[in-house]
């Protein structure tokens, strides 16, 4: 029998341009983040990512996508959880210098599970 890791459920809201790279990567990893972008932020609850999707992206990038993966909990106790505004706007922030780290500790691939234009 196969011992599988606890996993906790997390969303990532993202424009064209991320999801491709994601594409790229064969839905197993988020790609390097770009010099301005210290910290890569999963969030917490779906309604926060489709939020972000829905209210930002497709304004700036023409559509947005909201994603949906699994990582090991044990390795994602090391990230605090931030509360980035009302009571269910949480994240994680994930350094960017740590990032290829938490790819590694994704269970199975991620998936698109909203699109909005």
């Amino acid at each position: 029998m196969i011992n599988r890791p606890s996993t906790t459920t997390l969303w990532r809201p993202a424009g064209p341009k991320e999801l491709d790279l994601v594409r790229e990567l064969n839905w197993r990893a988020w790609p390097p983040r770009l010099p301005e972008q210290p910290i890569f932020y999963p969030v917490l609850n779906e309604d926060y990512a489709v939020r972000i999707a829905r209210d930002w992206n497709v304004k700036h990038d023409g559509a947005g996508y909201v994603t949906r993966f699994e990582v090991d909990s044990e390795f994602l106790s090391r990230y605090p959880v931030r509360q980035a505004g009302g009571e269910t706007i949480l994240e994680l922030w994930v350094p960017a210098e740590e990032l290829d780290e938490f790819n590694e500790h994704i269970v199975g691939t991620i998936e698109v599970v909203h699109e909005f234009r």
